[in-house]
């Protein structure tokens, strides 16, 4: 049974968080942040107020203090709380509740697992799951409605690809959503042997029985200690649902929201069905805030839902799916920008990045270029196109860890020839356009390390290919590190609250077991968390954690 609220976040949380009544020094760190100049600042401990707010950064000086709680550092590292600048937070929650599907060698290997799940879940009304990539196997083809009937049958099966952009159904869910066999996809979707992709899911996912508020709250908790764990303090939350936005506000009310969440609405419904309609404040001591609107302009690659100005390669009868035309996606962002809103609008395709600048070149004639308008992913760009973000005042939110597990799927979905714009994360700093780096977990690990690794590598954590791929992309460590913390900032409106602990800012850091300014890449990317602060206040250790699942 799922605990109520209360106990479900204080049994993750109160062990370690500990009342901040005085002053709080950080001592003997081996800190690390970037400064506003893009050059690593180093300091030596942090002196934080009662309010859980940075004093002032220490740089080898001495402070003889009263009424300070002095915290050793042992002469490990200190870094800002990093800001994953897209994800999915209840996403992250549920996808660790439900069926994992993440890393699945095979179609075989996929019903083997399904087949675990359903016998350890008998009372489950649908059985839920996400994670494959069939790019990962070597058959490389889709599954398809058989494949899981032949595992699971007197039950509905819906199981998300690891993008969230298709969807495989199992005959049961599809007779459960009413679907014939000559039922016809949605503009902006497709159906073939079972599998939904992009508008097409909405045709299952209307029919699953909603989760109950419990549920949200457990999915939060869960997904909460999971960013705790790999040194995430901030989110920027990509598509918040109304549900969504109830449960953050619960665990704010129960002083339960222990990370702080940038909410970015789901489409023009969901901004008007979350507070009326309009941007919220900075709520719970700047742990929530809805500033944003999450629209998009086409799916995924690896589904060949990615809008692209040519044929795919691999199949020269598509060009992957526009979801919107130009007069729609104007109105949409003009929707959202009239009533106050950061827009953030989903890209991966050249036609569809195209289609989005074109779209913020027309309203920033209205509303100016300081609104800070988002591409998120701007993975496959027009060479020509990348430039104007610079003119329209746009930033690229991306993902490292996208371009080391896409390598091999967009060589053969694009060819070599058109993968000067992939990915293009140097050419996008070179022209001085603002970078805002993520890792859409759970599409991705919500660890940040190993995104951080790919980004000055081009690599993925097996050091392939060598010497990087299209390695003139890579960018400095202290970029990398300003993508993750100051970048992350200014792309949620957030820089003077947190990115850096500059003095006035939240106490948000993370100590960690290795100074990552120095150690190559694998080794960058295999870094791990000791401890997690947030506010001047202790709020996830490895040790504590330990000794939790120990003492199970």
């Amino acid at each position: 049974m799922i605990k109520s609220l209360t106990a479900t976040f204080g049994m993750l949380f109160a062990s370690v968080a500990t009342p901040a009544l005085a002053d709080t020094l950080i001592a003997n760190a081996n800190g690390i942040q970037v400064d506003a100049n893009g050059k690593l600042e180093r300091f030596t401990g942090i002196l934080i107020g009662n309010d859980g707010k940075v004093k002032r950064l220490l740089h080898g000086e001495m402070l003889k203090l009263r009424d300070t709680d002095v915290v050793d550092a042992k002469g490990k590292t200190v870094l800002p709380g990093l800001i994953d600048a897209h994800g999915h937070v209840t996403a992250l929650g549920f996808a660790a509740l439900q069926l994992d599907l993440t890393g699945t060698t095979s179609i075989e290997d996929l019903q083997s697992r399904l087949k675990a799940y359903a016998a350890a879940n008998p009372d489950a009304r649908w059985i839920l799951g996400r994670g494959w990539n069939q790019e990962l196997w070597t058959e490389k083809r889709f599954p398809t409605s058989a494949d899981l009937d032949a595992v699971v049958s007197d039950r509905p099966v819906w199981l998300g690809r690891v993008d969230g952009h298709a969807a495989i159904a199992n005959s049961a869910a599809m007779q459960a959503a009413g679907f014939a066999l000559n039922t016809q996809a949605p503009s902006g979707g497709r159906i073939e042997n079972g599998l939904f992709v992009d508008a097409a899911m909405s045709m299952i996912e209307s029919r699953i029985p909603a989760p109950t508020p419990a549920e949200q709250d457990a999915a939060l908790a869960a997904a909460q200690r999971l960013m705790l764990s790999n040194g995430l303090t901030t989110a920027a939350d990509m598509g918040t649902t109304p549900d969504e936005w109830l449960a953050m506000n619960r665990a704010g009310k129960a002083n339960a929201l222990n990370v702080r969440v940038l909410s970015y609405a789901g489409g023009i419904p969901g901004m008007r069905a979350i507070n009326s309609g309009k941007p919220t404040g900075w709520l719970y001591n700047d742990r929530l805030h809805l500033g944003g609107v999450k629209l998009y302009a086409d799916g995924a690659l690896g589904s060949r839902g990615a809008w692209l100005k040519h044929p795919y390669h691999d199949k020269v009868d598509t060009r992957g799916l526009q979801f919107l035309t130009d007069a729609q996606m104007l109105e949409q962002a003009n929707a959202a920008a009239s009533g106050g809103y950061q827009l953030a609008i989903h890209a991966i395709g050249d036609a569809a990045n195209a289609q989005v600048i074109s779209t913020y070149e027309k309203i920033s004639a209205t509303y100016g270029k300081d609104r800070r308008w988002r591409i998120e992913h701007f993975q496959i760009a027009d060479p020509v196109d990348i430039p104007r973000l610079k003119s329209a005042g746009i930033i690229a939110s991306m993902q490292p860890t996208h371009q080391t597990s896409d390598r091999l799927m967009a060589e053969a979905r694009l060819g070599h020839d058109r993968l000067k714009g992939a990915y293009a994360w140097q050419t996008v700093e070179k022209l001085g356009i603002p970078i805002a780096f993520g890792s859409d977990f759970p599409v991705e690990s919500p660890n940040p390390f190993p995104g951080l690794a790919a980004a000055v590598s081009r690599q993925d954590m097996n050091a392939q290919p060598p010497g990087g791929w299209i390695p003139e992309e890579r960018v400095t460590f202290e970029q990398a590190l300003a993508g993750f913390t100051r970048g992350a900032a200014y792309a949620g409106f957030a820089e003077t609250k947190i990115g850096t602990l500059d003095a006035g800012k939240w106490a948000d850091f993370i100590i960690v077991d290795r100074d990552v300014s120095t150690v190559d890449p694998q080794t960058l990317g295999r870094t791990q968390v000791l401890e997690t602060w947030v506010a001047g206040k202790k709020a996830w250790s490895k040790a504590a954690s330990v000794g939790a699942e120990r003492g199970r």
